[in-house]
């Protein structure tokens, strides 16, 4: 089996019991200790990076209007898109009635910047000043065509629901450095385009067979950040600490007798909910930020619930220990107002995520934590619906997209990969959903052939049974 992170399922009572098997290293051996908040990281490989940030993009941005630039479709804008260039790409329900697919060029101007050269977008100029701490993969490609399969398959490696997201994976192989916030926090932000809200799912941060202790925590934008987190009314802090004491007496002894691995996440978690009680609160409140530094992730951050306001957060739970920390901003999914949206969009998110790179740098977290941004897919070359001259929609495209990556031991200022003349097709350096999770699982110390879990008589793994670590993308 080799060095593998590996659980046995339990079933039924204390008559089947966890063990290791071969060399692999059993989570039953170390199960309680880990959720009682005393894990030890299980690596397979020297590890560049101890955490991860991720700004997820929901809803699929626009690759050819903001990091892939293609002046060609200028001359191309109009016509239909050659049957050649489109093979047998699957469309759609939004456009695979329409007649035509008429070529459309990006509205919006490109430079290059830093000593990589980077082409970006006018749309994110902050972004484009940190030019040369990015690794821009422009090769990107999934199967899937639909919102939630797609971003399904992106945090979890199978584009069903049911699979442990990454975080949950990370939590799983990795535990936590932190003992007062868990390993693996959600923050969610909307928006500024006036746009349905596309549906995100708790499960997208859940644990699925894994233990529930592994799930993410959503923190809340108003209202006590955590639910259930206060004491109720007429309770003080002693009282909660007696009353735990003996809820946990009455657990260890159901866990001596039954050997679930979910008592021992009940008990764990309410021990972690009696700390963050502490903790959660001096993480939020930001009152020891300056005003520079405020300043420096713009307007919103002193707005709870913003994409600056949980990118500056997402800095702070970076410090704490926080193994896995997960920014989803909605929006994205611009199938009409493109020009318009996407440059709200983009004054959302460009100054806190560059700022977010320049902030962890500077406090030398840069070199320790690995910052990813992109969403589940791109979006097509040709407009969707009527082509107008300044106003157009996009439809979803999986063939190539483009997400960069910064710290943890990525190359930084190089542009990896490349799409034809039509970003329609990658024609160099594909980098697929699975060779992606690889590569950042790699850097993180983990071999991902090798972090399984056995359930329903089959080891699982979060890049399912494909997936090759990019070795162009490292340092």
């Amino acid at each position: 089996m080799g060095n593998v992170i590996h659980h046995v399922e339990l079933a039924g009572l204390a008559t089947r019991r966890q063990f290791i098997r071969g060399s692999s290293v059993s989570l039953g051996g170390v199960a309680l200790a880990s959720l009682m908040g005393d894990a030890k990281a299980l690596s397979h490989i020297a590890p560049k990076a101890k955490r991860v940030i991720y700004l997820f993009m929901h809803g699929g941005p626009s690759q050819l209007d903001l990091l892939d630039h293609k002046p060609g479709l200028k001359k191309l804008h109009g016509r239909e898109l050659p049957p050649t260039v489109r093979g047998d790409q699957r469309l759609t329900g939004m456009t695979s009635g329409q007649k035509t697919l008429p070529v459309t060029s990006s509205l919006f101007n490109f430079t290059q910047h830093g000593q990589s050269g980077a082409w970006v977008s006018e749309l994110l100029p902050h972004t484009a000043k940190m030019a040369d701490e990015l690794c821009i993969i422009r090769s990107m490609h999934t199967e899937a065509i639909n919102h939630d399969p797609a971003v399904t398959y992106l945090q979890t490696g199978h584009q069903q629901p049911g699979r442990p997201s990454f975080g949950a994976w990370l939590s799983y192989g990795l535990g936590c450095e932190s003992q007062d916030l868990p390993a693996f926090v959600v923050m969610v932000s909307r928006g500024s385009a006036a746009r349905p809200a596309d549906p995100l799912y708790a499960r997208l941060w859940g644990s699925g067979f894994l233990p529930s202790s592994h799930q993410g925590v959503a923190l809340r934008s108003s209202g006590d950040p955590v639910l259930y987190l206060s004491n109720p009314t007429g309770i003080d802090r002693a009282t909660r600490r007696d009353q735990l004491d003996v809820i946990a007496a009455l657990n260890r002894k159901q866990l001596a007798l039954q050997h679930d691995p979910e008592i021992a996440t009940r008990i764990s978690q309410y021990e972690m909910a009696f700390r963050m009680q502490s903790s959660v609160p001096e993480l939020t409140a930001m009152n020891d930020e300056s005003a520079a530094t405020l300043d420096a992730y713009g307007p919103q951050s002193r707005q709870p619930g913003t994409f600056a306001a949980n990118c500056l957060l997402a800095r702070r739970m970076a410090e704490r220990g926080v193994r896995f920390i997960q920014l989803y901003h909605r929006g994205w999914d611009q199938h009409y107002n493109l020009p318009s949206d996407i440059r709200l969009q983009c004054g959302d998110i460009d100054q806190p995520s560059a700022a977010l790179i320049r902030d962890l740098k500077q406090r030398g977290m840069l070199e320790e934590t690995l910052v990813i941004w992109g969403g589940e897919f791109g979006r097509t070359t040709y407009s969707q619906g009527k082509l107008e001259p300044t106003n157009h929609g996009r439809d979803h495209h999986g063939r190539c997209f483009t997400m960069w990556l910064a710290g943890g031991g990525i190359k930084p200022g190089i542009q990896f990969g490349e799409t034809d003349d039509f970003c329609f097709n990658v024609v160099r350096d594909p980098v697929h959903v699975h060779d992606l999770n690889a590569t950042l699982l790699h850097q993180l110390g983990i071999d991902h052939t090798k972090l399984t879990y056995r359930f329903q008589g089959r080891d699982y793994r979060l890049t399912d049974v494909h997936g090759e670590v990019v070795k162009g993308l490292l340092a």
